[in-house]
């Protein structure tokens, strides 16, 4: 009898575009395996890695969160600008 799997996608959007796997996993699984299963570890960008941003539809998580069957596991990018220095330059103070 095979082992009960769950299936999730991995995804990162990127500057250069939408990098997006689908990966069975066995029941059980964290994050941090599915970005390891996807390849995520090897084909993404260091700044991105380090350190690992996950979420699960936009919802931040831990790389140890155990998956469930149909999640998105997404890895975020660093801010390019602080939101609320952002926020004091768009009302004109900072």
């Amino acid at each position: 009898m095979a082992e009960p799997a769950i299936a999730v996608e991995v995804l990162h959007a990127g500057v250069q575009g939408v990098w997006r796997r689908r990966v069975v996993l066995p029941v059980g699984s964290t994050a941090l395996q599915a970005v390891e299963a996807a390849g995520g570890l090897r084909e993404l960008p260091a700044e991105v890695l380090e350190p690992l941003r996950l979420g699960i539809h936009a919802r931040r998580i831990e790389a140890d969160q155990v998956l469930r069957d149909g999640d998105r596991v997404e890895i975020y990018r660093p801010l390019a600008l602080d939101p609320m220095a952002a926020r004091r330059r768009r009302a004109g103070k900072g």
